[in-house]
């Protein structure tokens, strides 16, 4: 390869003008060699020019005497420095240094030979994000992701949220279709699986049950505080349990704590012609309650049939994490039908049994968990007030916290510049699927090493199924066909023209009033 003289050194750019038209290949990697300081590069832009090719660079980290690969730039190279293509032979050396994990995601875009291995304790050790716009193929990286995961490593445990039932779906016929291979998994309805309200902390009742926008909202609380105390201790000394906390997951009466707050309600003394000093102050309380109790829709979740004591804890946890029957390594929990105004509380409540199940597991560093947030936007918001405090406050925990107790978080979204910044600080890899709004570009930019941060230019040219790799779960950052997952998720787009061409002539119309009605689509 001919020598090329480089023009022109920035902040974290290169540019040079090469005379080789294969040293310009979008998203290709080029070696910068002046005297001992050799940096690698990649080729984020070309123009074509009267005597040549002006490339853009972006330095991604040097290379040792030794060959080792090390990310970031210490020494910078000086005017006169060769450009050369990198050959196949060195970036299979590089990516090689994962492969004894035996975990792939794809293979390098432009090097269809090299297989894109990533190091599962980086990945999953901290948390990791899966980012891209509507169609650019996030369900089918999250297929591939786990399924690969499972097949590398089969004592995997992954919790699943799906919001639309994209990975777990019940035809007609009660059979389920699912995007990973019999065996491996285990479908729960979340309205079937009963996350009941008694495992809710305080704060989190609080977020369920009251209108912080009423007046006597201080009122509510403080009796609430007061009164779930008073019903958990009763059963703790049923449980010959001693002390215990305002937050324990002990059975307590929902029917109970509405007449504690009825009879504070209306109370009166002196033979009825004095007001109590409550009386009045619940009225919102006990109507937002009594519509909760009386919609079918929350009985999953304020009227439990089979954990309604507080011995269902263990069983509940064995469902959750695998352990029930039968065991399983992904455990998909379909969030499709319950209440969109209540997924935020439930999504709350899922966070926090993961992490409190290791936080309590004397043998968490060898049962790690993952939790999977599908369209986190949707439930891990960076704004949206109190009524998604509970579920930040929950996922916020896992992301800062979850690797001391080995729980990991992946948080999935097509709405990046949404979810919170928080729980994305946290991701120490970032899987950028196509990306074109200029509002998530910048808010990720800010979120990935200053290294990488130029990166995101590539997002908005990425092909479907196609992903920039950033962070430390990859030698260095790369871009990545995903490889097809088998089976595949059940998002792709609808054929309308298959559907236009041959589709019914006519539809059950009355079966999906009665859907409607009964609010369940299956």
């Amino acid at each position: 390869m001919s020598g090329n003289r480089l023009i022109r050194i920035e902040a974290g750019r290169f540019e040079a003008f090469v005379n080789d038209e294969g040293l310009g290949r979008l998203g290709g990697y080029v070696l910068i060699e002046c005297k001992e300081v050799r940096i690698l590069a990649f080729v984020s832009s070309c123009s074509e020019e009267p005597d040549g090719f002006r490339i853009g660079m972006l330095p991604l980290g040097e290379l040792k005497e030794d060959g080792r690969f090390v990310r970031g730039v210490r020494h910078y190279p000086l005017p006169g420095a060769k450009v050369r293509e990198v050959d196949d032979a060195f970036l299979e050396s590089v990516f090689s240094a994962f492969r004894e994990y035996g975990f792939a995601l794809g293979r390098v875009s432009n090097r269809p030979s090299q297989t894109a291995y990533l190091h599962p304790n980086a990945l999953f050790g901290r948390s990791f994000t899966i980012l891209g716009q509507s169609g650019a193929g996030k369900s089918w990286t999250v297929a591939s992701v786990l399924q690969q995961a499972v097949e590398a490593m089969p004592r995997a445990h992954v919790i699943l949220l799906d919001l639309h039932g994209e990975y777990c779906l019940r035809d007609r016929q009660g059979k389920i279709r699912s995007a990973f291979k019999e065996g491996s998994y285990r479908f729960i309805d979340a309205r079937h699986l009963e996350m009941p309200y008694w495992l809710m902390t305080y704060a989190e009742l609080v977020d369920l049950l009251v209108d912080h926008g009423d007046s006597a909202a201080s009122v509510q609380m403080a009796f609430l505080r007061e009164t779930l105390y008073t019903l958990k201790k009763k059963e703790a000394e049923r449980l010959e349990m001693g002390f215990v906390s305002i937050d324990a997951p002990i059975y307590f009466s929902l029917e109970a704590l509405y007449e504690a707050f009825k009879e504070a309600n209306e109370q009166r003394t002196d033979f009825g012609k004095t007001k109590g000093p409550l009386f009045g102050q619940f009225d919102e309380f006990l109507i937002k309650l009594q519509s909760r109790l009386n919609d079918v829709r929350y009985d999953f979740l304020l009227k439990p049939r089979r954990r309604n004591h507080s011995g269902a804890l263990a069983t509940l946890l064995r469902d959750f994490v695998g352990l029930g029957e039968p065991k399983c390594r992904i455990t998909v929990i379909d969030l499709s039908t319950v209440p969109f105004d209540v997924r935020p509380a439930v999504s709350a409540q899922i966070g926090r049994l993961a992490f409190e199940f290791n936080y309590w597991n004397p043998r968490r560093r060898d049962f790690p968990l993952l939790l999977v947030c599908e369209e986190a936007h949707a439930y891990i918001p960076r704004e949206g007030g109190s009524r998604y405090e509970g579920t930040r406050r929950s996922m916020e925990r896992i992301a800062k916290e979850g690797r001391k107790y080995g729980v990991g978080l992946a948080v999935v979204s097509q709405r990046p510049h949404e979810v919170s910044e928080t729980v994305l600080s946290q991701c120490g890899t970032f899987i950028c699927l196509r990306l074109a709004n200029p509002d998530d570009q910048a808010y990720i930019r800010g979120m990935v090493p200053d290294a990488e941060s130029n990166l995101m230019d590539v997002l908005s040219v990425l092909g479907r199924g196609e992903a920039m790799i950033m962070g430390e779960a990859v030698p260095l950052p790369t871009r990545v066909q995903i490889r097809p997952p088998d089976p595949t998720p059940h998002s792709q787009d609808v054929d309308y023209h298959a559907a236009w061409s041959e589709g019914p002539e006519d539809l059950d119309v009355e079966a999906i009033a009665d859907r409607w009605r009964r609010q369940g689509r299956r």
